[in-house]
C-alpha cells in the first residue's frame, strides 16, 4: 500500500523542464547585460561628453537617466509578468532593450543619447524581474532552484566588475558606441532561442487590470528617492533640493499606499507585506546593497587616487571579489538546501563586516597586496552568500501568479540600496577628506570603508533576528488563500 501511494504521488510530481539549464543561460546571460550597461558608460563618459558636446554636469545624465527609470520602473516591470506572462514580457523587454542600445550607438546628439538611455532603463526594469519570475517557474522549489539563484546571483555580480574590466578598452579601440553595440548579439540570442527554451510563467487569473494611479505614485517616488540620494553629495544633505525631494518622495509613497489599500486591483497588494519573511529579507537586501556598492566605490577611489591605478588595472584588480561572490554564491546556494537560508545570511555579513572592516586599515603608502587583496576576498564572499541569502528571503512565500512583482520589488529595493550606499559612503569620505595629498584621501576613504562596515553590521543585526524568528521554516501567508511552500528545502 505504501508502495502503491509512493508511486501515485512521484506520478502526480511535474517533470523538470529538459531545458531548464539553457533557459537559465539565456535568462543570466540578459541580466548579466543589464548589469553591465549600469556601469560600462562610467568609463566612457569622457570621451562621449567631448564627441556629443554636454553641458557642464550634463554628462552624468547618460548613467543617471538609466539608473532612475530602471529603478523607477521595476515595480511595474514585475507586475505586467503577473498580469501579461513573464516570458511575454521577458521577450519583449529585451527586445526594447536591444533597440534602445542600437539607438544609444547611434546617437548624434546628447538629447537623443539620454532619451534612449531612459528607454534602455524601462526595458531593464521589464527584463529584470520578469527574468526572475520564469527562472523560479522553471526550477522547481528545492536545491534545484537555490543553485539557479546562486548562479544568477554570482553572475550579477561580476557583471558590474566586468563592466569595468571592458569599458575601458572597448572604448579606446573600437569606440564609446561599441559599448552599446556589444548587447545586440545577445539580445539576438535571447530573441531567437527564448520562445523554444523558455516557460510561460502563470497569469493572474481573472480580469487583467492594472493600476495606473499607483504606477505613477511608486515611480516617481522611487526616482526622486534615487535622484536625491545620488545628487546629495554634490550638493549637500542639509541643500534644499536634496530635502524637498525627500519629503516629496515620502509624501508620494503616503498616497500611493492610500491608493493601493483602495485599489480592487492594487499594483502591490499590501498584504505581502504582513510577511515577516519578506519584509525581513528585503530589509536585508537593502542594506547588503548598501554595504556592497559603497564599499566598491570606495575601493575605487582608493585604488585609482591614492594607488593611481588606471581604470583596467582597477578592473583587473578587483576581480577577485567578483570571483569570490561567484563562489560564495553558488556554495551558498547548495548549503542552503541543507541549513536554511538564515544561517547563510548570518554568515554572509559576518563576511562583508569582516571584508570591509579589514579595507578600514589602508594606508596611503600602502599596496594591493598588503592593503586590498584579503579585505576583497572576505567581502567578496560575503556579497554573493548575502544576496543569495537575501534574494530567497525575500522570495519565500510569494504565490506563483505573483512572483513577477515580489522580484520587482526585490529589485527596486536593491536600487535603492545601491544608491543611499555610494551616496553615503561618497559623502562621509568627503567629509573626513583632510586634504588633496595621498594622506588627506586616505583619511577619507578610510571613514568611508567604516561607514560601509556599519550598514553591513546593522545587516548582521538583521539577520540575527531573521534567526530568531519562531517560523523559521514556514513562509509566512500573504493573503487569504494557503500560502505557496517555501523556496528552499532542508528547514
Amino acid at each position: 500500500m505504501y508502495q502503491e501511494r509512493t508511486k501515485k504521488r512521484r506520478s502526480q510530481e511535474p517533470v523538470p523542464d529538459r531545458h531548464r539549464w539553457l533557459a537559465l543561460t539565456l535568462l543570466v546571460a540578459s541580466f548579466f547585460m543589464v548589469i553591465v550597461d549600469s556601469q560600462i558608460v562610467m568609463l566612457a563618459l569622457p570621451s562621449i561628453e567631448q564627441e556629443l558636446d554636454f553641458g557642464p554636469g550634463g554628462v552624468q545624465w547618460v548613467m543617471s537617466a538609466y539608473l532612475l527609470s530602471f529603478g523607477g520602473l521595476l515595480m511595474f516591470g514585475g507586475r505586467t509578468a503577473d498580469l501579461l506572462g513573464g516570458r511575454r514580457m521577458f521577450l519583449l523587454g529585451t527586445a526594447l532593450f536591444g533597440v534602445a542600445s542600437v539607438l544609444c550607438g547611434l546617437a548624434w546628439t546628447d538629447e537623443v543619447l539620454i532619451t534612449a538611455r531612459v528607454i534602455q532603463g524601462l526595458a531593464a526594469a521589464v527584463m529584470t524581474p520578469t527574468a526572475m519570475a520564469v527562472l523560479m517557474h522553471t526550477f522547481a522549489e528545492g536545491p534545484e532552484r537555490n543553485k539557479a539563484l546562486g548562479i544568477w546571483t554570482g553572475i550579477g555580480a561580476f557583471g558590474a566588475t566586468a563592466a569595468l574590466l571592458i569599458g575601458g578598452p572597448i572604448t579606446d579601440g573600437l569606440g564609446w558606441e561599441w559599448i552599446f553595440y556589444i548587447n545586440v548579439p545577445v539580445v539576438a540570442a535571447v530573441l531567437i532561442f527564448g520562445p523554444r527554451l523558455l516557460k510561460e510563467t502563470p497569469v493572474r487569473p481573472g480580469r487583467r487590470r492594472f493600476d495606473p494611479a499607483g504606477a505613477v505614485t511608486i515611480t516617481a517616488a522611487i526616482a526622486l528617492l534615487v535622484y536625491a540620494v545620488s545628487e546629495a553629495p554634490l550638493v549637500g544633505w542639509s541643500s534644499g533640493q536634496t530635502i524637498w525631494m525627500l519629503v516629496a518622495a515620502a509624501v508620494l509613497l503616503v498616497v500611493f499606499t492610500v491608493i493601493e489599500s483602495k485599489s480592487q486591483a492594487p499594483l502591490v497588494p499590501l498584504r505581502i507585506f504582513r510577511s515577516p519573511t519578506v519584509v525581513g529579507g528585503n530589509i536585508l537586501m537593502i542594506i547588503v546593497a548598501m554595504a556592497v556598492y559603497g564599499g566598491a566605490l570606495i575601493t575605487s577611489l582608493y585604488a585609482q587616487q591614492v594607488l593611481g591605478y588606471s581604470a583596467v588595472k582597477f578592473g583587473l584588480s578587483t576581480a577577485v571579489y567578483a570571483v569570490m561572490s561567484i563562489i560564495g554564491a553558488n556554495v551558498s546556494a547548495r548549503l542552503v538546501a541543507k541549513i536554511g537560508y538564515k544561517p547563510i545570511a548570518i554568515v554572509g555579513m559576518a563576511l562583508l563586516s569582516g571584508g570591509l572592516l579589514l579595507l578600514t586599515q589602508i594606508d596611503p603608502n600602502g599596496g594591493y597586496w598588503s592593503d586590498l587583496f584579503f579585505g576583497l576576498v572576505i567581502f567578496g564572499s560575503g556579497i554573493g552568500s548575502t544576496n543569495v541569502a537575501a534574494s530567497i528571503a525575500s522570495l519565500t512565500g510569494a504565490k506563483p501568479e505573483e512572483s513577477g512583482l515580489v522580484s520587482g520589488i526585490n529589485n527596486a529595493v536593491f536600487q535603492i540600496g545601491a544608491a543611499l550606499g555610494i551616496a553615503i559612503a561618497s559623502s562621509v569620505a568627503f567629509a573626513y577628506t583632510t586634504g588633496t595629498s595621498a594622506e588627506g584621501l586616505n583619511d577619507g576613504f578610510q571613514a568611508g570603508f567604516l561607514a560601509t562596515a556599519i550598514f553591513a553590521l546593522v545587516g548582521l543585526a538583521t539577520a540575527l533576528l531573521l534567526l530568531l524568528n519562531r517560523n523559521s521554516g514556514q513562509p509566512e501567508p500573504t493573503g487569504d488563500t494557503e500560502p505557496t511552500k517555501l523556496m528552499t528545502a532542508g528547514h
